[in-house]
């Protein structure tokens, strides 16, 4: 019989992705063997990251409360804005060190079955900075599933409307695949290779 402070934190840890059942109990058992200190260590890692992280109200990355680090970077170039759909995908695409670009998280992709419209992403805000910013060229680093299909048309509809270049990435990423699991040397290819978005 598992105690039920034990059953408990398997049950969380199971709620985490990547990790099933078996793998969130071997971690609950590490956590309570290692001892108390590394349960509060850990703790308290979990309750610092929750106020001095947040998202940036310019990008919509990652930030501390002290600001965005890449928004605050003036060696950037401010003419060329990547669009992603999640934080965690600027993550993967600036590790690439391919992009010396800006970037904007749309927080989702067009969905209308799910019921994500236009108004439930960053697309206003995406068009706002496209103005105010003298971006030149937006490049679109979504997925290649149906869903990011949809937005890219939509937004290379309304971004041509502001006279600005609009690409995609290029060869190299499974389609239906993530941004956050693709290697550094294939983000940066796909970058360096990117490809126009025709207006039609």
């Amino acid at each position: 019989m598992i105690p039920k402070a034990l059953q408990l934190l398997i049950t969380e840890l199971g709620q985490l992705p990547g990790i099933g059942p078996r793998s969130a109990e071997r971690l609950a058992l590490h956590l309570f063997l290692k001892g108390k200190s590394t349960s509060e260590s850990l703790g308290n890692c979990l309750l610092r990251l929750h106020k001095e992280v947040s998202f940036c109200p310019v990008c919509g990355g990652l930030c501390e409360a002290t600001g965005c680090a890449i928004c605050q970077d003036v060696s950037r170039n401010s003419e060329l804005l990547c669009v992603v759909e999640r934080p965690v995908d600027i993550l993967s695409i600036d590790k690439s060190g391919a992009l010396k670009g800006r970037y904007h998280v749309l927080g989702g992709k067009l969905s209308p079955i799910n019921g994500v419209g236009p108004e439930d992403l960053r697309l206003a805000e995406l068009f706002d900075r496209v103005r105010k910013e003298g971006v030149k060229e937006v490049l679109i680093a979504l997925g290649m599933d149906v869903e990011s299909a949809a937005t890219v048309y939509f937004m290379t509809k309304r971004l041509a409307d502001l006279g600005v270049k609009v690409s995609r990435l290029a060869q190299g990423l499974p389609a239906g695949a993530s941004l956050e699991f693709a290697d550094g040397l294939t983000l940066e290819r796909a970058i360096e290779n990117r490809i126009p978005v025709e207006n039609k």
